[in-house]
């Protein structure tokens, strides 16, 4: 059984002005995510600043989304690091929470060898129960899972059943599917990839654009896995100026701009994340209404 097929929002983290989470408005935005039909809640992914919780805060922020959710849609707890012991940590904790699965990136910074991703993750995996969703995301940590690595996990570790793929590499993810096939649960981690990796057997995509996009972003998806290839194409070829005005500066900046400029009062970043430049947040308005998405 699939986690989830459609789209998963890889879901902000609003803050209050003094950058304490701000979990009333956080409830809201889940509210209206399940209201527009996105098929997976990602609490705690790069986009939701997980880097700059604190321990607490993102336990506190898995368990207020699993409590708040309430079983509506699937919510998926990030819970990788750079320490095995630490991402054990969170993972068994998220598991206690109640998740009902955990996305898990590759360690960053001191990264690993494929050898050393292989213990890495099966450790994780020996440590819980839920299915895990790797994350490949080498622009971000130097560290690359490798085709024969991906699929000798997902057929070796029992709850290891997918991959998040933003690599951006069409060719190492067509490998990956030649070598894990049904084994392995393929998703878009890229928003302007969505429609070339359903192609290759995706499932569906853990998004940005959902953030202000959550209908069309589950449309696009939906519409491919129902056999109108056409409609989902069109979808996303739409949305590529909205999609890289969303990843003009380094995310979630950019999106959570997106936010406060829709009226959802997002709050502001944490450092080292600072405000977005004026020149890319007039692009990313325009990008924004020129896709239909109101500004405030």
């Amino acid at each position: 059984m699939s986690i989830f097929k459609g789209a998963a929002v890889a879901i902000i983290t609003p803050m209050q002005e003094n950058r304490e989470i701000n979990y009333p408005k956080l409830a809201q935005i889940l509210d209206d995510q399940i209201a527009n039909h996105t098929d997976a809640i990602v609490i705690c992914g790069t986009t939701g600043e997980s880097s700059t919780l604190t321990h607490e805060e993102h336990l506190e922020a898995i368990r207020f989304t699993v409590e708040h959710v309430a079983g509506r849609v699937p919510v998926i707890a990030g819970t990788g690091s750079n320490c095995t012991e630490t991402a054990i940590y969170l993972s068994t904790e998220a598991e206690r929470y109640g998740a009902d699965a955990l996305l898990v990136v590759t360690p960053y910074y001191n990264k690993a060898t494929q050898k050393g991703l292989i213990a890495h993750y099966t450790a994780i995996a020996e440590a819980v129960s839920l299915p895990i969703i790797m994350y490949n995301v080498p622009s971000r940590t130097g560290c690359n899972i490798q085709p024969e690595t991906a699929a000798y996990l997902a057929k070796n570790v029992k709850n290891i059943v997918g991959i998040k793929e933003a690599s951006g590499n069409i060719s190492q993810i067509a490998k990956l599917m030649e070598l894990a096939g049904d084994q392995i649960e393929l998703y878009s981690g890229n928003d302007d990839q969505v429609v070339p990796i359903l192609s290759l057997g995706g499932l569906g995509v853990i998004s940005v654009l959902s953030n202000v996009a959550p209908q069309q972003t589950h449309d696009m998806v939906m519409r491919f896995l129902e056999g109108d290839v056409a409609g989902s194409r069109e979808i996303q070829l739409k949305a590529l100026p909205l999609i890289d005005a969303l990843f003009c500066e380094v995310n979630p900046i950019p999106v959570k701009a997106a936010m406060n400029m829709m009226g959802w009062e997002a709050g502001p970043l944490r450092m080292p994340l600072t405000e977005m430049e004026p020149e890319h947040k007039e692009r990313l308005k325009k990008a924004m209404i020129d896709f239909g998405i109101e500004v405030k």
